[in-house]
């Protein structure tokens, strides 16, 4: 894998990505990641945004309330010790999902064989993308999230073998202000340690507007920042990685 050339985020339209005249992952091996700017108008995000406070009774609370999910992820219950949970009740999430935020999935899938010039495929037995509600003037919001590398729901054999994964994080609703995710020019090496001297790392912050989806490298370190005021942060989440016979690509949250 490439190193940065420099601590930058990569910037392209969806039209330049989507219509091939943009190299993905040549842009997102130089980077520490990709942000498309509008993915959705804001309009589409608003709309989300209610259907997703409409579901409500159906999230899925972790770490004692600190955050919400409409949608089970999988490494929050991996953390939780609930992992029987998350497979036993992964046909209801993805119901939950399509039925308050119809269409999300499904989008979200198509932006990935886009990306990747594959198909892309709801890995079996798992949760599909969903949404990650961080509420505003709580303990995240307060002091930002975990510092951690996306690759709990990687096999040892793709993490031994370094195969192509990656995270896309579409804000529906960014907060007031702050709530940037934070990418260090550091990647996984084998362990989830935090490396030492992490303040003396390359870093850029991806600061999202609303609609913005960032790509990065799941193998890249990174953190939600601390935010302030009263809106909370909604985010839809899928990750994605090529399967073993390298040609498709399955996809879980």
């Amino acid at each position: 894998m490439a190193s940065p050339s420099r601590a930058s985020l990569a910037e392209h339209s969806w039209e330049e990505l989507r219509s091939g005249g943009v190299r993905f992952f040549e842009r997102l091996d130089a980077h520490l990641g990709v942000r498309v700017k509008g993915f959705l108008d804001s309009e589409a995000c608003a709309h989300l945004a209610r259907r997703v406070y409409s579901g409500r009774p159906f999230w899925i609370s972790d770490f004692d309330g600190v955050q919400f999910s409409l949608g089970r992820a999988w490494y929050t219950h991996l953390e939780q010790d609930r992992e029987d949970e998350y497979f036993a009740h992964a046909r209801t999430s993805n119901a939950q999902v399509e039925r308050f935020v119809p269409g999300l999935q499904a989008q979200l899938l198509q932006a990935i064989s886009t990306l990747v010039g594959a198909s892309a495929f709801q890995r079996p037995g798992w949760c599909g993308p969903g949404v990650h509600i961080f509420p505003a003037g709580q303990w995240l919001s307060q002091r930002g999230g975990d510092i951690h590398f996306d690759t709990e729901g990687l096999s040892q054999t793709q993490c031994q073998r370094r195969s192509r994964a990656i995270t896309l994080v579409l804000m529906l609703q960014p907060p007031e202000s702050g709530g940037a995710l934070r990418l260090w020019d550091v990647t996984y090496e084998g362990s989830d340690e935090v490396p030492e001297g992490l303040s003396r790392r390359a870093c850029v912050d991806a600061h999202y507007a609303t609609g913005d989806l960032v790509i990065l490298d799941s193998y890249r370190l990174h953190q939600i920042q601390p935010f302030t005021g009263d809106r909370d942060r909604i985010s839809a989440t899928a990750h994605a990685a090529v399967d073993a016979s390298g040609s498709l690509w399955e996809v879980w949250f």
